[in-house]
């Protein structure tokens, strides 16, 4: 293993973020123990957010910056940002998160001691102005075959990755080509269930890896509004990806349909949600998560929940019933989330 630094290219793209900006390339340019350069797309930003770039780009040889004359949308931003990557590894970073102090090193590490590993993440928490202070917890690496990665993905049937702390090498970016523009709303998940495919997938366990910013500008909120259209969403990110580039791969079509299964009782249980006007969800949605699971997977119709949640579709909720699927929803969410945040599984 040479004992070169690493080199990585940070890849930030940017819409009317240039307020972000600064905060976003500093991240990157002050990460330890690695080589980085910093390409900035912006999508032809109408605030000045091109200004703020080329004016990092003054300041710092390793900041370049590419702009659009016209806007050309989220997804053609990262793709041309990622066509011009010149390190062995590389990150894609919104403008308004942060990566964490040493992500990069412990993740290229990671890399550099397992060759056979293409993508790597860690746990990226959420804020509002400042980020957390860094946990002092000593980095743990966990590697997973692609395979069994991919086959957890199916089963939990939803993105593993927040996005801020992910890495992948070059080689592997490469032979992926790029995010797909007909999943705006998945592409990052579907990228990643395509970088398992070839590769195997690792995680840096302990310290925080990347802050992912929460505004009320987010895409995720301003974009794709309500869980109905997500979970929609990630029904076609593994219908595309098994009828796609993951057609090959050993039991596609059983790990497809088990992803199905898996939304259909999601939405069979957002349903009861909504049903009971809990989660903030409009009762009037209730109808449409419950066509969506059996359109998704028609055998959801034989299940016990199905039968259960049949009963009560007819029957206004009184307030215990509330109450109860109020904190059963909490409760299971939290649960799997303390999972995910554990084990990043």
């Amino acid at each position: 293993m040479s004992a070169a630094l690493a080199r990585v290219t940070v890849v930030i793209p940017c819409y009317n973020y240039g307020h972000y900006l600064p905060a976003a390339v500093r991240s990157a340019l002050e990460q330890p123990g690695v080589d980085v350069d910093v390409i900035i797309v912006d999508d032809a930003s109408p605030d000045g957010s091109v200004a703020v770039a080329r004016a990092l780009a003054s300041r710092d040889a390793r900041v370049r910056v590419i702009e659009h004359e016209q806007n050309r949308g989220h997804i053609r931003t990262y793709n041309d940002g990622l066509a011009e990557v010149t390190g062995d590894y590389v990150v894609l970073l919104s403008a308004d998160d942060l990566l964490a102090p040493g992500a990069l090193a412990r993740s290229t590490g990671l890399m550099r001691r397992h060759p056979r590993v293409g993508l790597v993440y860690g746990y990226a928490p959420e804020f509002s102005e400042t980020p957390p202070p860094q946990l002092r917890a000593r980095a743990r690496e966990q590697v997973w075959k692609g395979d069994r990665w991919l086959q957890r993905i199916c089963d939990r049937g939803t993105n593993l990755i927040v996005n801020p702390e992910a890495i992948l090498r070059r080689d592997v970016m490469d032979r992926l080509v790029g995010y797909d523009p007909d999943l705006p709303q998945t592409a990052d998940m579907e990228l990643w269930m395509r970088a398992a495919a070839i590769s195997d997938v690792g995680r840096v366990a302990g310290p925080y890896q990347g802050f992912y910013r929460v505004h009320d500008a987010n895409m995720h909120l301003t974009d794709y509004r309500g869980l109905l259209t997500e979970i929609r969403a990630r029904r076609d990110t593994f219908t595309s990806f098994f009828d796609g580039p993951g057609a090959g791969l050993p039991r596609a079509r059983e790990r497809r349909d088990a992803a199905h299964r898996t939304l259909a009782t999601e939405a069979v249980r957002l349903e009861r949600v909504a049903r009971a006007g809990g989660g903030g969800l409009d009762p009037e949605l209730a109808d449409d998560f419950s066509a969506f699971a059996a359109e998704t997977w028609p055998g959801i119709t034989a299940t016990r929940l199905w039968r259960q949640t049949a009963t009560r579709r007819h029957r206004p909720p009184g307030a215990l019933r509330r109450a109860v699927e109020s904190q059963v929803t909490s409760v299971t969410g939290a649960l799997r989330w303390r999972r995910w945040r554990r084990y990043g599984l």
